[in-house]
């Protein structure tokens, strides 16, 4: 089983160096937003249209964008600038700026304690070490930021236990963030596969799914930390996206430029699509079983449908 082909959004060309990063979705606005790091801006996709609506500019080096729709919060991450940004959903020119530590890139949200988490790889030509920054949203504010055991990658957050979950590449593990507890590693999982990359989150089956550098896809039982599955992908995978209905993770490969369809009930390779050399960042509309995947040579995005 693999993804039909749509058609595809142009987008901005480059301005500059680099292409896109991490994206997100605002489902009941139904917008998407991507982090096109070469123009320093986040693009806009009206999902209805499937078409470029708009650009939010002034993102030094914006890696990463998450979308918590129910209050209709968008985040970003500007490695550029050190800052995490802060806007309402269609109401960019609210944009607030927070201080976070080196070279933001990962974030995760936990509406139920307004704080946002920021994963900073870290600068070591200035001794910056890799760290999470937790920031209190509704005071724009840091509270308070915990160093980690080595370079950050994703995170998720995970609403049923209250916690942040933080990928390490090397030592290759999870980090636990207790957001009650901000000041502290809560725990750790070792990752048997290197390099730690995407991570998301099935609820359902109570797992975590860590996609590594070594093309290894893991699951991992999100209370314990325990292996649960190992699985081969067809290259070194990025970003990561479960469609929890279909029951299907989408896994970004930018090389040698594919999307893997796991079968995450069977635990098994369902399909393989071509995208783009160099594609190795995905977004998932759930409502339509849509997975937009952004083509760096091209400066536009694939649009696939998942269809049963």
């Amino acid at each position: 089983m693999a993804l039909k082909l749509l058609g595809y959004v142009d987008l901005p060309a480059h301005v500059g160096q680099g292409g896109f990063d991490h994206a997100a979705i605002d489902r009941g606005r139904a917008l998407l937003y991507v982090a096109h790091t070469a123009n320093d801006a986040l693009d806009v996709i009206d999902l209805r249209a499937r078409s470029h609506a708009r650009s939010v500019p002034q993102l030094n080096g914006v890696a990463g964008a998450l979308v918590d729709a129910a209050q209709g919060l968008v985040f970003t991450s500007n490695r550029g600038e050190d800052t995490v940004g802060i806007f309402r959903s269609g109401a960019e020119a609210g944009l607030a700026k927070v201080g976070v530590g080196a070279r933001p890139n990962g974030l995760a949200y936990s509406p139920e304690h307004a704080i946002l988490l920021c994963a900073n790889v870290g600068d070591p030509s200035v001794a910056a070490p890799p760290s999470v920054t937790l920031i209190d949203v509704g005071a724009r504010a840091s509270i308070s930021t915990i160093v980690m055991p080595g370079r950050t990658r994703w995170t998720v957050s995970d609403p049923d236990q209250r916690l942040f979950f933080v990928n390490i590449a090397d030592p290759p593990l999870i980090a636990v963030i207790d957001p009650r507890r901000p000041d502290r590693i809560a725990r750790q999982s070792p990752v048997p596969a290197r390099g730690p990359h995407g991570l998301d989150l099935d609820r359902s089956r109570g797992r975590l799914y860590c996609a590594c550098d070594d093309g290894a896809l893991v699951a991992l039982d999100r209370a314990t930390g325990a292996i649960a599955a190992r699985l081969q992908l067809s290259g070194p995978p990025d970003v990561i996206f479960l469609d929890a209905a279909r029951s299907h993770l989408h896994v970004a490969i930018g090389d040698p430029g594919v999307i893997d369809v796991i079968d995450v009930e069977q635990w098994l390779l369902a399909g393989t699509v071509a995208t783009e050399r160099g594609a190795h960042t995905i977004a998932l509309d759930e409502d339509r079983h849509h997975v937009y995947a952004f083509l760096p040579g091209t400066h536009r995005a694939a649009v696939f449908e998942d269809a049963v």
